[in-house]
């Protein structure tokens, strides 16, 4: 039996790392702050299920509060999933997602260093690769041209943390996220979006013309390859991403076809914000974590819509943002 610390535990993919930790018999100390940055209501869904499952603690903390961290109790890793994420928002305010995605970052590196917790994981995102990337993208590639404040947050967090590997010899990996859905997935990512607007009947509001692509992640295989990275690496990021890309306009024939009604489409400008397309090069991650995608984008959306109907009473109202 292992004590993680999770931060961001209220999360979409923390509470699936947690859930799945403690079905393995571990202990999870969970932090989050329940923040407003999309609605609560979700995240307290999520909380209440981790809640009712043996080994599991929760905190409510923000990692931004240098004292608070410092109290933290003892574990023997710590899995930093608190962010505060979105390209569009972070335009909006940036001050936010550098407080908690670089500060934050830093208070827990510093938990690490005087606490002597040996492993540390970073969840950063494939927006860091901005609009000139190779596809499938490896970890090679051009991370110092991100187009957003969110990106460039990540950046920011990913060089603290080699600092601190340098430094004190943590042991690191940053694992970088694409595209990530699910059931109980953030209500203001485009998966949540069009099955809650199609399902209702309500206008699709889609922005640029539905060509731009993404290489979605099951949630499921987000977390398992985030615990497949808590192994001793010394310094590296990995790819976590799908193997299946799709426009949005296939993805809303997908999803049509799984809800069984048609959408009704309303097309804005394209957000300069937006990236056109990304696909994730996840050869490193075979190799260094025996970790691929498994859950197909068919089977990946019809349990996306499945849950949504069975939780239909309370999602149809959480606000998308």
């Amino acid at each position: 039996m292992t004590i993680y610390l999770v931060t961001g535990a209220a999360g979409f993919i923390g509470s699936r790392v947690c859930e799945i930790l403690l079905d393995q018999g571990h202990t999870i100390t969970g932090v989050d702050n329940l923040n407003d940055s999309y609605d609560v209501r979700m995240k307290e869904h999520r909380l209440r299920k981790l809640e009712n499952l043996p080994g599991f603690t929760f905190l409510k903390l923000d990692i931004t509060d240098r004292a608070a961290v410092e109290q933290l109790p003892a574990c023997e890793a710590v899995i930093n999933l608190a962010a505060r994420a979105g390209v569009r928002a972070s335009v909006e305010n940036p001050w936010a997602f550098y407080e908690t995605n670089v500060i934050g970052t830093l208070n827990l590196l510093e938990l690490c260093r005087r606490k002597n917790v040996r492993k540390f994981i970073l969840a950063s995102t494939s927006s860091i690769y901005g609009e000139d990337a190779p596809y499938p993208t490896p970890e090679s590639a051009d991370s110092n041209h991100p187009l957003q404040p969110y990106a460039a947050s990540k950046k920011a967090a990913e060089v603290l943390c080699y600092s601190y590997h340098c430094l004190y010899d943590l042991d690191i990996s940053v694992v970088r996220f694409f595209t990530v859905y699910g059931p109980a997935g953030r209500p203001d990512m485009s998966m949540f979006r069009f099955t809650r607007w199609i399902t209702e009947g309500e206008t699709v509001r889609l922005f640029g013309d539905g060509e731009q692509s993404r290489g979605f992640t099951y949630v499921d295989d987000i977390a398992r390859g985030t615990i497949a990275a808590l192994r001793p690496l010394g310094y590296e990021i990995i790819n976590l991403g799908g193997h299946e890309v799709i426009t949005l306009n296939n993805l809303i024939r997908l999803l049509e076809k799984h809800i069984g009604r048609k959408a009704i489409l309303e097309c804005h400008p394209a957000n300069l914000a937006d990236m056109l397309t990304s696909q994730a090069d996840v050869t490193k991650a075979h190799h260094l974590l025996d970790w691929q995608p498994e859950v197909s984008l068919e089977t990946g959306v019809s349990r996306l819509v499945a849950w949504y109907k069975q939780e239909r009473e309370w999602v149809k109202g959480i606000s998308t943002g």
